[in-house]
């Protein structure tokens, strides 16, 4: 039976099967697992004969192009809305009746061989989950230690919502904007240093330096791995959180640190199809020195070929941020996309090498932003205005070509023109002191973009953002805090008076 289980989430874990029979001693062996395989074989044969396939004698392939066939009918809302954790076993495959995976499966054209799953799989994990709690013979924590061991239990799983939450979700999803994220990719070991066994040091240029004993043998208090995180991917996880249906193109290698960071993204509904991964090349991996509240970034980048992926479904946004100064071949490829597509607009947070490249090669990318998102002294670099003018700095930036010029300002908030004006917006009060401030300004800027992509206002944008940062700094990692539409909303309401956006006087 656990075989079973094993082969639909498509789980490698060699304790699972062991795991299994242990919930299964501690329930006193009620045979839980065995009713769920039940269920499971009969909704889908239940499915499957309605759509006149013969359950004994109809092959993955075809089950997954009929079930794909009837979201263009208007029936798979109501035929597949007691199917969410329903999937059933091929050869080596898996084809899923969840109502979002067959949707998205239409509406993305994806063939047999690239189709998803994982909402299914999702979906399934929790009915586990939730079947040998709810059986009650086994102590709560019992069950809740060993469906963690075996990967039942993630954290990603709790912002699901299942089929039956929502039996519009069909019509939403396809109403879904698609943004695809374009940058570098990378896994974060967060190193918590000890404030007594380092210290910061400012020199004569002001600039601070951490320092340790050298030679010395440090202790530190903590480490925590965070995957999948770059301000690309840190973007699209944002993004998807926010409603809309996000990819990731970006690069990595084939080992355990690439493949885990795709099990996540999957787990955020992010579409990983135009992810490259690259084989005998290790996946980018930083340690981050946590001092305080903030961060000291050791990082290594390897050379992965940065091939143009093209996306089987046009985005109606692209996302283009931190990436390698091996990558300039992808920009042409992505100029070139852009002139093919002129709906697709681009908003563009340029990373170091960016910069580094300078205003005239990266031309073109300037001229087709629809919106630009830097800081303060970014701005000043790229157009060489001065600092002290936040008007001739947007102007500066307009002058480029991007209609949306955005401009943060660390403690002072922020700064937008747009429509021939330029407003500020403070940022919103921490309900605690920071915890760490990686990935604040991804927050922002992803938030910002998310907003317009939905249909929202500017105003509404500008009041969003700022949220979304005070949620992330208040948790570890750049992804952790980040907030669904609901959650902003709710401290929106909760906002103090004076957070509003105001016009910027010359």
């Amino acid at each position: 039976m656990a075989r079973f289980l094993q082969q639909l989430l498509e789980v490698d874990e060699p304790l699972f099967t062991v795991g299994m029979n242990q919930l299964e001693k501690a329930n006193g062996h009620a045979g839980i697992d065995t009713r769920l395989i039940a269920d499971i074989t009969h909704k889908a044969h239940e499915v499957m004969r309605k759509l006149g396939l013969d359950p004994s004698d109809t092959s993955g392939e075809e089950l997954y192009h009929t079930l794909v066939s009837i979201v263009k009918t208007g029936v798979a809302e109501r035929m597949l809305v007691e199917t969410d954790y329903v999937l059933l076993p091929f050869d080596d495959d898996v084809v899923s009746f969840n109502l979002i995976d067959v949707i998205e499966n239409s509406h993305h054209e994806l063939g047999y061989e690239n189709k998803i799953a994982s909402h299914g799989q999702r979906s399934l994990r929790g009915e586990i989950v939730q079947r040998y709690l709810d059986n009650g013979r086994a102590d709560e924590t019992v069950v809740k230690d060993i469906v963690s061991d075996i990967g039942l239990l993630r954290e990603s799983d709790q912002w699901y919502n299942d089929a039956n939450a929502n039996t519009k979700i069909g019509e939403d999803i396809a109403m879904k904007p698609y943004m695809l994220a374009i940058g570098d990719i990378f896994t974060d070991a967060f190193i918590k240093l000890k404030e007594d066994e380092a210290a910061v040091f400012k020199d004569e240029t002001g600039r601070q330096h951490l320092i340790m004993p050298f030679g010395s043998k440090p202790p530190y208090e903590r480490v925590d791995i965070v995957k999948a995180v770059g301000p690309s991917p840190n973007a699209a996880v944002s993004m998807s959180r926010l409603g809309l249906d996000a990819g990731l193109m970006a690069f990595q290698g084939d080992d355990q640190t690439g493949n885990e960071a795709i099990e996540y993204l999957k787990g955020e509904r992010i579409d990983t199809d135009t992810l490259s991964v690259e084989k005998g090349i290790p996946s980018n991996y930083y340690y981050v020195l946590r001092y305080g509240a903030e961060r000291t970034i050791l990082v290594k980048n390897q050379d992965y070929s940065y091939n143009w992926q093209e996306p089987q479904r046009v985005p109606e946004w692209i996302y283009l941020s931190l990436i390698s100064d091996k990558s300039w071949p992808l920009h042409e490829d992505l100029i070139a996309y852009l002139e093919n597509h002129p709906d697709t607009k681009l908003a563009f947070q340029p990373g170091t090498f960016h910069f580094e490249w300078g205003v005239q090669k990266l031309s073109k990318i300037y001229a087709r932003s629809h919106i630009i998102v830097i800081n303060r002294e970014e701005a000043v670099d790229i157009t060489g205005k001065s600092y002290d003018s936040i008007h001739e700095l947007t102007a500066g930036l307009h002058a480029l070509g991007p209609k949306i010029v955005i401009i943060t300002d660390g403690p002072n908030g922020s700064y937008a023109s747009f429509d021939d004006k330029v407003v500020t917006i403070p940022n919103y009060p921490d309900p605690a002191p920071p915890y760490d401030r990686t990935g604040a300004g991804d927050a922002f800027a992803s938030t910002i973009v998310a907003a317009l992509a939905s249909g929202e206002t500017m105003e509404t944008a500008l009041l969003w953002a700022p949220i979304n940062s005070m949620s992330v700094v208040q948790k570890l990692g750049a992804q952790a805090g980040l907030l669904h539409k609901e959650e902003i909303e709710a401290w929106l309401k909760k906002a103090p008076e004076d957070y509003r956006v105001k016009d910027l006087e010359e």
